[in-house]
């Protein structure tokens, strides 16, 4: 059976004075996690590979900006969360000239390069919807829709009852909906510049 709990926060602690061990320990336990939210938020398996190791880096370089040693899993979310917008601007700033490399085939590779951004754009809104959540909101959404806890094991490790749990779960979600209701699809803008 998978671990699902991140590093405690001695291990934090102990990364956070330097331990040699104990930030490898870190890295290493923290990687499930960062893998799984990685490829959550990213459009592509290797936007999610690429975005999962350089926030890894980050977390082996920073530790010690980490204030809190509980916070590490929403740290490590925005992380990746930055990381995946990063890449998805990226590559909105190359789409057009990709389109204009010449005549041939390139209309099936123009398709799906448009479809790939119009996924990237589409978990852009939804990592800025889960990131506006109250703090309390949007850890129980994390560990139970990201990280894929069971429910009961969100509400131990948050202390809360179960009904307390799926109350902010439910909260958080119908949040994310709205937001991404209320907030058209920006499927227009990237070429309109030209």
């Amino acid at each position: 059976m998978a671990d699902h709990t991140w590093p405690g926060a001695p291990l934090v602690t102990a990364a956070q004075r330097g331990d040699v061990e104990a930030l490898s320990a870190l890295v290493y336990g923290s990687y499930p996690h960062v893998h799984r939210f990685a490829h959550t938020l990213c459009a592509t398996p290797q936007d999610a590979e690429d975005a999962a190791q350089e926030a890894l880096i980050i977390l082996y370089r920073k530790i010690g900006m980490l204030r809190a040693s509980g916070a590490l899993a929403s740290w490590m979310f925005r992380i990746v969360r930055n990381e995946c917008l990063r890449r998805t601007r990226a590559l909105v700033h190359r789409g057009p000239a990709a389109d204009s490399e010449g005549p041939g085939t390139t209309g099936d590779t123009a398709r799906s390069a448009e479809e790939d951004v119009l996924l990237r754009l589409e978990a852009e809104r939804v990592a800025a919807a889960v990131a506006a959540l109250p703090a309390d909101q949007r850890q129980v959404l994390v560990m139970r829709d990201i990280q894929g806890l069971p429910g009961r094991t969100v509400a131990d490790l948050l202390g809360l009852s179960t009904a307390a749990m799926k109350s902010r779960l439910h909260r958080a979600r119908s949040t994310v909906r709205e937001s991404l209701r209320d907030e058209p699809a920006r499927t227009t803008g990237a070429g309109d510049d030209a």
